[in-house]
């Protein structure tokens, strides 16, 4: 049995789907400012095999790799949703990035970026998304004060 697990990455042999769905709820917890990501809690409701799939791989094994540090790692995927014409996960990606310090105007290049290898529609569709995030946060920023 040692000898089949020797060829396994580390990650594979020692990680329970109870410590992977932990290290996703921390990462969702760093980028959310502590609170739970609504869409994957309404996930949850309808489809909790997906959400826990969504959870602990994309969030317990990929996201929490040690190889990007969370601002990289959310500039790219804001890049990768507007390229892809996803802008509701890219919208998601985008609070997440200003959350944790990513300013307006990097966002704003991330998506100026998009109109080489997407094109200048996608671009455009985002940059209405990210418009509409940055008035939201502006007036919940003005309700505060």
């Amino acid at each position: 049995m040692t000898l089949l697990l020797v060829g396994l990455p580390l990650a594979a042999q020692s990680q329970t789907t109870d410590e992977r769905l932990r290290r996703g709820d921390a990462v969702v917890r760093s980028l959310n400012n502590d609170v739970p990501q609504p869409t994957l809690e309404r996930m949850r409701q309808e489809f909790p095999f997906l959400a826990e799939a969504t959870q602990a791989y994309a969030l317990g094994d990929v996201w929490s790799r040690p190889g990007l540090d969370n601002r990289t790692r959310q500039l790219a995927a804001v890049a990768v949703f507007a390229a892809m014409g996803e802008t509701a996960f890219m919208r998601i990606h985008a609070g997440y990035a200003l959350n944790i310090g990513v300013s307006e105007a990097e966002l704003k290049e991330t998506i100026y970026m998009v109109t080489v290898p997407a094109g200048f529609p996608r671009a455009i569709a985002a940059s209405h998304v990210l418009a509409e995030l940055f008035a939201a946060r502006r007036a919940t920023v003005g309700e505060s004060r």
